[in-house]
């Protein structure tokens, strides 16, 4: 029997929006991590960029530098939560991880993401920037953004968390097809909603520390208040009152 019709799967689900600049050295960061033991697959779901990346992705789909790799489409900007969930419908694998496009996230942590999963000791790992300390990593707004979003999240889900709005959430297949339906939001209220879902269905949550390298906003960090403002509406409708 072949090796790849023995062994798991990882999908890497990688949304996309106006990084031109990033994207294929994500993609080869994405393709030469190992994580022996494990086949993967990576799904790129462009948002309808504008700055040229779409144009890229169309022409590299075409003939994708790594194995088991391919691109979908939206055709109006929608969100990272929808372009997400786009993702999520298409992966295959045994394990799913968000990898962000921007290189503020390292691939070189799934390893260390993974081992509870392969391990059988949780169903879903969240990749925390402070789990090592409470040593700011990124901007200090931003910094002390997530950590009041963090504490609130908290509050209404009962979990202990310390990085409740990271990009790194790596789940087992039969968690996220469970929650995959429910998920409903757009923009980065995704991240909330999803923690927020998975701990009233009980899921094993575990924290591991990863490496971050944040940029700003002039930089072309996409996040700003109004999400802020957003996730603290989704905290408490799927946290609080959704009990």
């Amino acid at each position: 029997m072949k090796m790849n019709d023995m062994d798991p799967t990882l999908s890497v689900v990688i949304p996309i929006y106006n990084e031109r600049e990033t994207w294929r050295s994500v993609v080869d960061r994405v393709a030469g991590v190992a994580t022996p033991g494990l086949e993967r697959e990576i799904i790129l779901v462009d948002d309808a960029s504008t700055d040229g990346t779409r144009e890229a992705l169309v022409a590299w789909d075409q003939a994708p530098t790594v194995p088991r790799a391919r691109v979908l489409f939206h055709e109006a900007n929608r969100g990272k939560g929808a372009a997400v969930r786009t993702g999520f419908a298409a992966t295959t694998g045994e394990f799913v991880i968000v990898q962000d496009a921007d290189l503020e996230y390292d691939p070189v942590d799934y390893p260390n993401l993974l081992a509870p999963l392969l391990a059988g000791e949780a169903d879903v790992v969240l990749g925390s920037r402070f789990a090592a300390g409470d040593n700011p990593q990124g901007h200090r707004a931003n910094y002390a953004a997530n950590r009041f979003l963090t504490g609130l999240s908290n509050l209404t889900t009962g979990l202990k968390l310390t990085d409740m709005e990271t990009c790194y959430k790596v789940l087992r297949r039969e968690v996220l097809m469970e929650v995959l339906p429910k998920l409903q939001q757009n923009r980065f209220g995704f991240e909330p909603e999803i923690v927020a879902r998975l701990a009233r269905l009980k899921a094993r949550i575990v924290e591991r520390p990863i490496s971050y390298n944040p940029r700003s906003q002039a930089e072309g960090k996409k996040i700003g208040l109004r999400d802020g403002l957003s996730a603290i509406a989704c905290i408490f409708r799927y946290g609080w009152f959704a009990r």
